[in-house]
């Protein structure tokens, strides 16, 4: 580590700093509460989490600048857990999704980001969005007049307050003025205290009231594999985001590491796992928070917020909340991807489509990007394979093949297709010098042409053999095709 360089990420403009991460706070209130119903979870248990995640990811996260918290798409994967199994299984899947973290940063797993196509990133947030907006449809339905009315108006001062002046985050201006009309004219709406108590002191160290069994383990085992995965790849989405807009590098895998050691603390102190949040983020770089005090503020202010002011948080309607996820959700969703539906190959235009239809049928973020990833590498091989192409020439008694591209599992059997074993000729000439093979069954296919001419009595010579492919090939025909 680079310890002037740490030092310099908490010492830069401090005065910035702390004011950019207390207007950071006030992005995070109204959206961690938000979450927490959509969790199935007291607010507290969202908030504590918040407040934990911030300190601690300032002090081992690998990206200054960027605000984590107990919200986001983690909060979609923990919700089915939490309604079957409780809150205290829960926090053992937190804990084993910071374990995952932490094992997934030292195995370097953070350089698995490349391969996933911008196609299946923006299917992602697309699904997140669909999948926020659906988790909203239960406190809409049937929910009666006032809270339709609440909610109106709430999207109405979410998006035009910002036209007057953006000082204030809108979300906080709507939840304080909603807040103020229904405790100002009581009406039959449900408020944040419905959802459960909110924090009056500092959080505590627990412990999960759980039987440490294997039946345990196994039933917590998929949801803290998905948190894990689904959290690093929404904190590294983020962590990119940052690197964007500062012209900066962050530690990718520090950033991975500090994750999970951050949801390790979350859980033991009775949090919910958290993630980079990229709309708090940005709102963080806006204000000019670029360091890591910027986000250690961030989660202490919170702190001091809920605990000097709960009693006003807990009247806080539902209808508040419902709005900004709704903005959230249309803030979230690529709208210009259905401008690149036309536009983009359709093969990545599908790609993007069934990750988006995988995790809305499955409510599973990491099963979409899975299916995604592993389809745009099945449409990337087929793209690849098409691109190989045997040349046949010949000259008097000689055919030559001079074979172009790639040579790899899915082109292979393009090599043999292309060849002649039938031939009149007195030899034949195999030129790879413009070909490149990538595994063994390109190699098998080689030396399967090879012995195929041979049966045919038409002798071979192989050449433009590329140095660097020797490895390779002499690990399957070394006496067949380097001694051509």
């Amino acid at each position: 580590m680079n310890f002037a360089l740490y030092r310099q990420q908490w010492a830069e403009n401090p005065l910035r700093e702390v004011l950019a991460g207390m207007v950071g706070t006030f992005a995070l209130i109204p959206e961690v509460i938000a979450f927490s119903y959509i969790a199935g979870v007291s607010p507290a248990v969202s908030l504590f989490a918040s407040f934990v995640i911030s300190v601690s990811i300032a002090i081992f996260g690998g990206r200054p600048g960027m605000i984590s918290g107990a919200a986001g798409s983690v909060a979609l994967v923990a919700a089915p857990l939490v309604h079957r199994h409780g809150v205290d299984m829960m926090l053992a899947a937190t804990l084993l999704a910071g374990a995952l973290q932490i094992i997934f940063g030292l195995l370097r797993f953070e350089s698995v980001m490349r391969f996933v196509p911008a196609e299946v990133r923006t299917g992602f947030v697309n699904a997140l969005a669909i999948l926020i907006f659906s988790a909203q449809i239960p406190q809409i339905l049937g929910a009666g007049l006032p809270t339709y009315a609440l909610i109106a108006l709430g999207l109405a001062i979410i998006y035009l307050a910002p036209k007057i002046s953006t000082a204030i985050p809108s979300p906080l201006i709507c939840i304080i003025i909603l807040t103020a009309i229904t405790m100002l004219h009581p009406m039959p709406v449900r408020t944040v205290h419905d959802l459960g108590d909110l924090p009056t002191g500092l959080p505590h160290l627990t412990w999960p009231h759980i039987a440490l069994t294997w039946e345990t383990l196994s039933t917590i085992f998929p949801y803290a594999l998905a948190m894990a995965s689904v959290g690093l790849l929404e904190s590294m989405m983020t962590a990119t985001v940052v690197d964007d807009e500062t012209d900066t590098h962050g530690n990718q895998r520090a950033e991975c590491t500090g994750l999970g050691l951050s949801n390790i603390l979350v859980g033991a102190f009775g949090g919910i796992a958290g993630c980079g949040m990229i709309g708090q983020t940005v709102g963080n770089l806006r204000y000019g928070g670029r360091g890591r005090l910027s986000t250690f503020t961030a989660g202490a202010f919170l702190l001091i917020l809920m605990v000097m002011l709960h009693p006003w948080v807990a009247q806080v309607p539902m209808a508040a909340l419902v709005a900004i996820m709704i903005m959230v959700s249309a803030s979230t969703f690529a709208w210009g991807s259905f401008r690149e539906l036309a536009r983009q190959p359709k093969l990545s235009s599908l790609t993007m489509l069934v990750t988006v239809a995988v995790v809305v049928l499955t409510h599973d973020l990491a099963a979409g990007v899975l299916v995604g990833v592993l389809l745009y590498g099945v449409f990337f091989a087929w793209r690849a394979a098409a691109m190989l192409s045997v040349e046949k020439t010949t000259d008097g008694t000689t055919d030559t093949y001079r074979v172009q591209g790639q040579m790899f599992f899915a082109s292979a059997n393009g090599l043999s297709d292309a060849i002649d074993y039938h031939s009149h000729a007195k030899s034949i000439i195999l030129d790879l010098t413009q070909a490149h093979f990538w595994d063994i069954t390109s190699v098998q296919a080689l030396e399967n042409v090879v012995d195929k001419l041979a049966t045919h009595n038409l002798p071979v010579e192989v050449i433009g053999l590329q140095k660097e492919q020797h490895s390779i090939i002499a690990s399957q025909s070394e006496h067949k095709l380097l001694a051509m």
